[in-house]
């Protein structure tokens, strides 16, 4: 079995990396996020800007994804930054610490000088980095893995090199007895009879045809027609014609392992083995999805040379052709264009990712990571109030 050394966490999950991070609760404090983390040395900040006037089920996402990142088994600690009497912090704030998260939340208000509220902060964070740096890493095995398979920028070659290997390394991980999550519900329109067909039962199916149909009509509801604005024009210059033509090369990501379960955007998979998330197409959105959903390492294929990385999960870029690693190999982890070249194949790539994979486990940096690409953006679902 292969192991890897992680961060054993209170509520029993395995990080692959110790992050300490400070995040905002409400768009208005998106600044104030920036400046409390370069008050301490190696914080990271997790920036957006939702978290205020949501219709319910945005609100309910944001909380779920907040909370996801906050707890997530790569971050050690977290420090949220919330606004007046702000219901959306306090409800995290008791749903972590019922988990045993190591987290604290200053407030901005009134009553309080702004200059006050960041040395409050900054003395937390500062004890949660020595916190962090006394913590020692544990052996754990490939079981304990969550990997979040991704595109952004497809160009043709995706569907014959990148995505293909992606789903050959994923089949490994769920033989070995790991997860491996899927996402970009867009990407599944044209090709998700495929992806149902391989559903462990009938209500897993049924449930992944409901999510991309119901995906599709709210788009059509806005007066757009995805299968006519798809693929992008980014997508078309890199040789794509259609959005059955994209969504049949991006689901190759998955492999052919059994779909054992749907799931909710940023939310945790109760199934270990193969799994789909309902998520945006949109890389960041998606990306920041997969993570909160619990995702320790996300595996990121694109033609276009796309830097999307996050704030708390490193992400692995599988370039599609040798050209593209040529010009950007400093932001590429692994080329899969040799496969066109004829120099491996399918198989060997998809073993080098998934030997990168354990590598990154063990704490090798990737190329996102090294150039401090931490994107962050939560999914909207409806209209700002």
């Amino acid at each position: 079995m292969k192991t890897f050394e992680g961060y054993r966490r209170p509520n029993g999950s395995i990080g692959v990396r110790n992050h300490v991070i400070v995040i905002n609760t409400v768009g208005e404090l998106a600044s104030f996020t920036k400046k409390m983390a370069q008050l301490v040395p190696g914080v990271i900040p997790v920036v957006h800007q939702s978290g205020e006037a949501q219709f319910k089920e945005d609100y309910e996402q944001t909380i779920r994804t907040l909370k996801g990142t906050a707890g997530h088994p790569n971050v050690s600690g977290a420090l949220f930054l919330g606004m007046g009497e702000d219901k959306l912090a306090k409800e995290i704030e008791e749903l972590l610490k019922d988990e045993n998260h190591h987290i604290h939340v200053v407030y901005f208000n009134k009553d309080k000088p702004i200059t006050e509220v960041l040395k409050e902060g900054k003395e937390w964070l500062e004890k949660a980095m020595e916190r962090s740096k006394a913590e020692t890493k544990v052996t754990a095995d490939v079981t304990e893995l969550i990997i979040g398979l991704e595109c952004g920028g497809s160009d043709a070659w995706s569907g014959v090199t990148a995505n293909p290997a992606i789903g050959a390394c994923s089949d490994s991980i769920v033989r070995d007895g790991g997860t491996s999550i899927l996402a970009e519900t867009t990407e599944a329109i044209g090709a998700e009879h495929i992806l149902a067909q391989r559903a462990v039962n009938p209500e897993v199916g049924k449930k992944l045809l409901r999510v991309v149909k119901e995906y599709e009509n709210r788009i059509r509801a806005t007066g757009e027609d995805i299968r006519s604005a798809n693929p992008t024009p980014g997508n078309m210059a890199g040789g794509l014609t259609t959005l059955e033509e994209k969504s049949l090369g991006c689901i190759k990501k998955g492999g052919n392992s059994t779909l054992m379960e749907v799931i909710e955007y940023a939310k945790t998979p109760s199934e270990k083995g193969f799994i789909f998330m309902d998520t945006p197409g949109y890389d960041v959105e998606s990306v920041a999805g997969l993570a909160a959903g619990g995702a320790q390492i996300v595996l990121f294929s694109t033609g276009k040379g796309s830097p999307t990385g996050s704030p708390i999960v490193p992400v692995i870029k599988i370039g599609t052709n040798q050209r593209l690693y040529e010009i950007m190999s400093e932001h590429i982890d692994v080329n899969a264009g040799k496969i066109i070249e004829g120099l491996n194949t399918i198989e060997e790539i998809g073993e080098e990712i998934y030997g990168k994979v354990m590598t990154t486990a063990n704490g090798s940096i990737t190329a996102s990571e090294k150039h401090k690409n931490q994107e962050f953006a939560i999914w909207r679902l409806a209209e700002t109030k």
